[in-house]
Formats: structure tokens, C-alpha cells, sequence
């Protein structure tokens, strides 16, 4: 039997909980709301109770009370609706959980952690002991580097000793500008805590959010948005203990809000950014370029395809990549192919220690085959992207980022060398591709918007 008449079908129907209003008193979102923070809460107790990392543990022991107390709200909630209450003033939101997680789970531990770091524990093989994750350590380095020496990068053939893994800085040149506050103006306790690299990741995330909203004319976002994308674990651990990700993934969040408001060549140069601190999302210049030449055709004035708009958002891509690699490459070429390429794809002195639990890790760890096995996997993942690129092409924002998110999950999922960690790009851009969602038709009902918008 169909669906009746005014009745989306199921799945649209869980897809617009995520969608619904914050205070909205249906007992579908809220539990969802409960679910949520079961599972969050299900993740952090056991991460205060047994993770080897120090920042870890402290992070597990805040969000435990963040997210039962996110949880408690969302019960409280659901029982006021089954009995017909409405709670008073600003408890009746559901943004109250996000709230929670934001100061307890977020701002308080990074706080803590950043001022514990000064006791003096980077660079020693004690992981119980560290306050901040090994990649703050190394970004931070790398700047230092690069001021002296014009590369962020070391000759580890060159150390007088046998390499090891803290020794290679695995990102493009341009992480190294998030380590440059704590090069020019850290040496002092109050300095090193100013400008521990956490702050600027952090603030660099934020300012691509805000970044973003404006650009989308404010949005408002969805509180199934702001759990994806901020109070998921995997956002919230990430902002406390280390950050790159979250800077890298909200600057690509920003190129696809440039795009998708028609400013192509500003959406090339800031993907050039991201595609020059971290080399795993450069897959995202296929969906934008494909997004960028269709945008005018397929949505606006259906006049053909932009091929002006893709040649400035290519023209801006390839030459401020070029500007940004070519320098520090010329330093020293050997040192920036073994550090970039080399040492990420397992080829380098030292192995990367890069695994995880993933399917992809999995397989490859089985022997030959399933080496060979898993990067078939990676390149039938590609080609079955490109082929949705092809047939489906995005014809707004929010189809753009959803298949950035579904192309790089795909790519953490199946590549042999990934971290679990890594799983926070597909989920902020989930995040993100809620929001865009509600931007480009906000008068529509969540069921509705799933059926009249491209994705």
C-alpha cells in the first residue's frame, strides 16, 4: 500500500527529526534527543574509566556530566509531553543539551587541559600523562620550523639518530599557521597558555561557522544539525584534546557556502587552504567543481552549464595551491615529499601508526590480499562517486556537502591507514548539510524539505 495523501513516507519522516523545531514538544524528536545522549554518555564513561591518554580521561569525566545532564533534560522533556506540560521559559528548548555539552564538555576540559599542559609533559612517551594529543605538539613545532628554516618540515635521514613517528609533521604547509601565536609570542607560562594551538583551531572553527551562517543569511540551524556536527564525541574529544580537524573541516564547510552563493573563485582559494593543511579532503574539489559548473545551469537560469564560474574556481584553487606548496618545497624537496607523501601512505622511514577499527584498517591487516583488497575497495568507492557526481549532480548546497560527507566517510571508512577520529568529517558535514537544507527552503516543513530539495 502507498503512503496516504499529505503523508511523507517513513524515512522522510525520521529524516525530519533531526529538522524538527527546538521547541517542539512531539515525543518523536525527544526521543531522539534521549537516544542521543545515552549513546554520547555510553562513549564518555568508559573513556574516563580505561583510555590510556591523560586528555582523554579528562575529557570523558566532563562529558559524562554533560551528557547525562543532557540526557535528564531529554527525558524530563518527553514526560512533560506525554502528560500535556509545557515546561517553563527556556527549559522547554531543546538547545539546553547542546548548551550542557558546549561549556562542560567542551569549554571547561579544554581550559583545564590547557593550563595542565604547562607542567611540561610534549614529547614524552607517556600518553597518560599528556595533556594535549601529539598533532598540537607537532603543529606547533612545525611553525617554529618554518620561521627558522623556511619549511615546517625535518630531514629525518639527518637527526644523528634513528627517526620516530613525532619526528614527521604529516600535513600541508599551511597547518603550520595555526602553531605561529605560541612561535612568536609563547616562551612565558601565561604566553604558552594564550596561544596553545588548541585556541586557534578552535576560534578558526567558530569564525567558519559564523562565517558560513552569514554568508547563508542565517539559517536556523537545526538542533539534529548542532548535535551532528558540535555535541557528537568525536567534536567534542576533538576540541579539547587536539582541533586541526575541526578547523580544517569548518574552512571546508566555508568554501562549499562560497560556492554555493556564487562566489567561486573565493570557494577555490579557501579550498586551497584546506587541501593545503590536510590532503585527505582534496577529494572535495571534484563534488565543488562539479557543483560550481552546474549551479547556474541546474538551478538558477537554466541557461547551461557556468563553465566562467569553474575556470575561476579552478584558477583559484590551482594557484594558490601552487603559492602555498611551492615555496616550502623548494627548500628541501626530499624532506617535503617523506613528511606530506611518503610517511601517510605507510612508505616513509617510520610507518605511519595510523589504524583503527574501520573496515577498510581491517581488511588490509589480513595480509597481501587484503591490502589489495582494500584499496580495490577505495577505487570502487571513487568510481561509484563520480558516477553519482555524473547522474546526480548537485544542484544546490546542501546536495554538494552531502556528498562531500558520503565521499570522504567512504574514504575513512575503507582507506587501510585512517583513525577512527577521522569519522568527525563526515559528521560535521552531515551537520552542515541539515543547515544548508533549511537555508535554501526555510518555510518548508522537515518532510517536505527532504522531497523538494537535491540530494
Amino acid at each position: 500500500m502507498g503512503t496516504e495523501v499529505g503523508q511523507a513516507p517513513a524515512w522522510r519522516r525520521a529524516a525530519g527529526l533531526f529538522t524538527a523545531p527546538a521547541s517542539a514538544l512531539d515525543k518523536a524528536p525527544l526521543r531522539w534527543d534521549l537516544g542521543f545522549y545515552l549513546a554520547c554518555l555510553a562513549f564518555a564513561l568508559p573513556t574516563a574509566l580505561k583510555s590510556e591518554f591523560y586528555g582523554y580521561r579528562v575529557w570523558g569525566t566532563f562529558a559524562t556530566v554533560a551528557y547525562a545532564l543532557g540526557a535528564l533534560h531529554s527525558g524530563w522533556l518527553l514526560l512533560s509531553a506525554r502528560a500535556g506540560r509545557t515546561p517553563p521559559g527556556v527549559l522547554r528548548s531543546r538547545w539546553c543539551g547542546i548548551g550542557a555539552v558546549a561549556l562542560l564538555a567542551m569549554i571547561l576540559p579544554l581550559l583545564l587541559l590547557v593550563i595542565r599542559r604547562l607542567t611540561g609533559v610534549d614529547w614524552l612517551i607517556t600518553p597518560f600523562s599528556w595533556a594535549a594529543q601529539p598533532e598540537v605538539w607537532v603543529i606547533e613545532r612545525s611553525a617554529d620550523l618554518l620561521l627558522h628554516h623556511g619549511t615546517p618540515y625535518v630531514d629525518v635521514t639527518a637527526l644523528g639518530r634513528p627517526p620516530v613517528v613525532n619526528d614527521y609533521t604529516p600535513y600541508g604547509p599551511v597547518m603550520a599557521v595555526f602553531g605561529l601565536p605560541r612561535a612568536l609570542f609563547g616562551g612565558t607560562p601565561l604566553g604558552d597558555a594564550l596561544t596553545d594551538a588548541r585556541w586557534m583551531f578552535a576560534l578558526s572553527a567558530c569564525a567558519c561557522v559564523l562565517g558560513t551562517l552569514k554568508l547563508l543569511k542565517w539559517p536556523k540551524v537545526p538542533v539534529g544539525a548542532a548535535q551532528l556536527a558540535l555535541a557528537c564525541p568525536l567534536t567534542a574529544l576533538t576540541w579539547a584534546v587536539a582541533g586541526p580537524d575541526l578547523a580544517i573541516v569548518g574552512l571546508l564547510v566555508l568554501a562549499c557556502a562560497l560556492a554555493a552563493t556564487g562566489r567561486a573563485a573565493w570557494a577555490g582559494l579557501v579550498l586551497a587552504l584546506v587541501v593545503s593543511a590536510k590532503l585527505i579532503v582534496a577529494p572535495a574539489a571534484a563534488v565543488l567543481a562539479v557543483f560550481v559548473l552546474v549551479r547556474r545551469g541546474g538551478v538558477s537560469h537554466k541557461t547551461g552549464l557556468d563553465w566562467p564560474a569553474v575556470g575561476r574556481f579552478a584558477s583559484a584553487l590551482v594557484a594558490t595551491t601552487a603559492a602555498l606548496h611551492l615555496p616550502v618545497y623548494l627548500v628541501d624537496p626530499a624532506a617535503f615529499v617523506e613528511h606530506v607523501f611518503r610517511f601517510p601512505l605507510g612508505m616513509g622511514v617510520v610507518r605511519s601508526p595510523a589504524a583503527s577499527p574501520l573496515p577498510g584498517h581491517l581488511i588490509a591487516e589480513t595480509g597481501a590480499i587484503g591490502q589489495v583488497a582494500a584499496f580495490a575497495l577505495v577505487g570502487a568507492a571513487a568510481v561509484a562517486m563520480l558516477v553519482w557526481l555524473v547522474r546526480r549532480p548537485p544542484a544546490n548546497g546542501s546536495g554538494a556537502v552531502l556528498r562531500i560527507a558520503v565521499g570522504l566517510g567512504a574514504l575513512i571508512l575503507l582507506t587501510p591507514a585512517t583513525r577512527w577520529g577521522y569519522l568527525v568529517y563526515p559528521l560535521v558535514l552531515l551537520g552542515a548539510h541539515l543547515t544548508f537544507r533549511v537555508a535554501e527552503d526555510p518555510a518548508a516543513p522537515p518532510a517536505q524539505q527532504s522531497a523538494t530539495t537535491s540530494s
